[in-house]
């Protein structure tokens, strides 16, 4: 999938992962997609939440030998 911005979270626990792409998702314009790759396994609840809770769209999510990918369109 082709995103406009990277954020690496690999390593960081809850609730950094989500902290980093709030402030990366507030830096983009709207419709951008910001690609996020993570570890921590709660993440995926994590964003799913974020997702509902802001409006920004989770457009994508897989993983990967216990990495996480998530892909989040800006509103």
């Amino acid at each position: 999938m082709e995103f406009h911005k990277d954020l690496d979270a690999r390593g960081l626990n809850c609730p950094l992962p989500i902290l980093k792409a709030k402030k990366a998702l507030a830096e983009m314009a709207s419709g951008e997609i910001l690609r996020v790759t993570a570890t921590d396994p709660g993440s995926v609840r994590d964003f799913q939440a974020f997702a509902r809770q802001t409006g920004n769209v989770l457009v994508g999510q897989s993983e990967n030998n216990k990495e996480f990918t998530f892909f989040m369109k800006r509103k």
